[in-house]
């Protein structure tokens, strides 16, 4: 028996027999690492994670190696090429414990993308073939998959946000976002005179409303007034993904007014 990234046990051994592509034009390079999804569960999330790799042969290797207890359902190398690991039906190993909206089996209701790209700390651009390359695999996958809205093609930080950082800052949202690929709001400007600023170890009413808010959006947080570590994580989360100028874990006016500007965009 293993235990697979959603924190379940598995009968070990699906082998590597090829399947059909479901996106036209993607290579297939079957994964052993994959099982049913959770019976009922139906796709309604795209999760963006990068490999933290040098190389994606180097990814490659490790999304296939039986050993290593992880997968994705596609890859997108550094030139817009796409590999896929694992049929859509299945439950790809994307996403380890994770949470979002109630959802704690992430896996059995997502597909997961990874992109070929080392991450930190050498942070760079992605380059433009390779973000064009995924959002045609996200337009097809979106137009197959109708279940999967806006407010839920997150990054993987999203929903680990105390111990993951990709797709990280430099991921362009803004550019995916208009070509009709999940949620995006200008950030609000940072300024020197932020006004008061909650941080690890406030509490009050506004720790309480902050906290609310960002569970309102799905973050995996306590709404219990204080500004714990986990209060923290999310904070830095929510700015790697919409105020990225400045990934810091504090609360100040730029993050206040940027999640509330997301939140009337959901409405």
């Amino acid at each position: 028996m293993t235990e697979n990234r959603a924190g379940r046990t598995k009968a070990a051994g699906h082998g590597r027999s090829a399947f059909m592509a479901d996106y036209a034009g993607a290579q297939i390079r079957p994964s052993p690492n994959f099982d049913d999804r959770r019976a009922g569960s139906r796709v309604s999330m795209l999760i963006m994670h990068y490999t933290g790799m040098k190389t994606a042969e180097e990814a490659e290797r490790r999304l296939t190696d039986p050993q290593s207890q992880v997968s994705a359902h596609y890859l997108v190398r550094e030139d817009g090429a796409i590999v896929q690991f694992v049929p859509e039906s299945k439950r790809a190993w994307h996403a380890g414990v994770a949470y979002w909206r109630g959802e704690r089996d992430i896996n059995s209701c997502s597909i997961g993308i990874e992109i070929a790209y080392p991450g930190a700390p050498a942070l760079k651009p992605y380059p433009a073939v390779q973000i064009a390359g995924l959002i045609a695999l996200a337009h097809n996958i979106l137009a197959r998959h109708k279940g999967i809205k806006p407010a839920y093609i997150l990054a993987h930080s999203d929903v680990a946000p105390e111990r993951k950082t990709d797709p990280g800052e430099n991921f362009p949202w803004r550019k995916i976002a208009q070509a009709g690929i999940g949620l995006y709001v200008p950030p609000s400007p940072v300024t020197m005179n932020g006004g008061t600023i909650l941080g690890l170890g406030a509490k009050g009413r506004a720790v309480a409303e902050f906290q609310s808010r960002l569970a309102h959006y799905g973050y995996n947080i306590c709404v219990n007034g204080v500004f714990d570590k986990q209060t923290e994580w999310v904070t830095q989360a929510f700015q790697r993904r919409f105020r990225r100028q400045k990934v810091d874990g504090l609360a100040d006016i730029s993050t206040l007014k940027t999640l509330e500007r997301l939140l009337v965009r959901l409405k």
